[in-house]
């Protein structure tokens, strides 16, 4: 799941318009403050400092979720088994990255290779900066599952529960971790980045996890993640355009195949958010609108090498100038999924969810307006190096 979290930044700072977190807290759940005071080494043993993260959240709310609407989700267990269950492909119909990598078992194993490098060699550094960025995204699987399980009423509560809800969740994790495989695999054979600089940056991300304001609360998790599977598939789905375009068919289809994965899981949380639009509208219209109000960021946004700490956004202006992923995408997105649950059409709303209902519906075109005045202002592009591709500029 190339699960963004600032969603994404684009061509200058004065375009960042609707991707930048407010740290408002909405409401009295529990909040919990991240402090970048630690531990000096003398109240250390053998004076060793704690470790931490170099990218730090410090206002988190957590559990806003009502006890009742926990035991919905308990009581979705069936409809879960049967519609999201059924999305899932058996193990051995499932395509395995070594499908499209050279077979280190056959005697042609070093021409494979050297074919692979020469279909590589034509692709420009801010095509394999962009496809840098997706395969350490997708490397910071860990983090995604991790998430889906701090959910109240649908996390997996063994490791190995045959609850729907839990065997959805590592299926899904298992189908994803062939993504990352297989991009990183292929990436490294190409010779044309620094894997370590890469290994370095997937470590850090990990390390340092996501931050999408979900609150341990389904209904804004699965909102979360439809938007972000829709995401990925298109981005995704524009690498394999241009690796078309640069004559690499491999990786076209690489990424072509990558993205029909993501699509086939947007169905599978657009369905969720579907069937509690159907049994509890108020409350999900709710979820929608407090997860837009908070901007919905890319699960990579804590993005860091050891030495840039733009890193992320940096990244995201490449993607938004090769129109790999942009903010008409992003405005794309919440159209298509407000038109795919029938918002504009719901009834019976308290008066908040009325509000909300506009808020959410008005909200895509106004998006559109705001980006095109920010790109209007947009400061001169400048140049940044990415240690990924040994310290190449690019435009940013």
């Amino acid at each position: 799941m190339a699960l963004k979290f600032q969603a994404i930044t684009f061509q200058s700072s004065s375009s960042s318009l609707f991707f930048h977190r407010s740290n408002r807290l909405r409401s009295p759940h529990r909040v919990f403050m991240g402090s970048s005071l630690g531990i000096t080494s003398k109240e250390i043993p053998n004076g060793r400092k704690p470790y931490m993260p170099p990218k730090e959240v410090h206002v988190q709310k957590t559990h806003s979720l009502p006890p009742q609407k926990i035991e919905l989700f308990k009581s979705l267990e069936n409809w879960a088994e049967q519609n999201l269950l059924v999305l899932l492909k058996p193990v051995e119909k499932c395509w395995q990255p070594q499908d499209f990598l050279p077979d280190p078992a056959s005697e042609g194993f070093e021409e494979q290779i050297k074919e692979l490098r020469e279909r590589t060699k034509e692709i420009p550094d801010d095509h394999l900066v962009v496809l840098v960025g997706d395969m350490i995204t997708e490397e910071a699987l860990p983090t995604y599952q991790t998430m889906l399980n701090t959910l109240d009423g649908v996390r997996d509560e063994t490791g190995a529960s045959l609850a729907p809800w839990a065997v959805w969740t590592r299926a899904w994790t298992a189908e994803e971790n062939r993504h990352g495989d297989l991009l990183n695999k292929y990436l490294y054979l190409s010779g044309r980045v620094d894997m370590k600089q890469i290994e370095k940056t997937i470590q850090y991300l990990i390390g340092s996890g996501m931050d999408p304001q979900t609150e341990n609360n389904p209904y804004l998790g699965f909102v979360y993640t439809s938007f972000q599977e829709r995401a990925t598939f298109i981005s995704h789905g524009n690498t394999a355009r241009l690796a078309k375009e640069h004559g690499d068919l491999k990786l076209a289809q690489i990424c072509g195949i990558i993205a029909a994965d993501e699509k086939r899981h947007e169905t599978a949380y657009t369905k969720i958010v579907e069937k509690l639009f159907e049994i509890d509208p108020n409350d999900t219209v709710l979820a929608l609108a407090d997860m837009m109000r908070k901007k919905v960021s890319m699960p990579a946004h804590l993005m860091y090498d050891g030495n840039d700490d733009n890193l992320f956004e940096n990244y995201s202006s490449v993607a938004q100038r090769l129109g790999v992923y942009t903010a008409k995408d992003y405005a794309d997105i919440l159209e298509f999924l407000v038109q795919r649950w029938n918002v504009a059409t719901l009834t019976g709303l308290s008066g908040e969810g009325r509000k909300a209902q506009d808020y959410v519906c008005g909200l895509a075109p106004r998006i559109r307006k705001l980006e095109e005045r920010a790109q209007a202002r947009a400061k001169q592009a400048s140049l940044a190096p990415f240690s990924w591709i040994f310290n190449k500029e690019l435009i940013v």
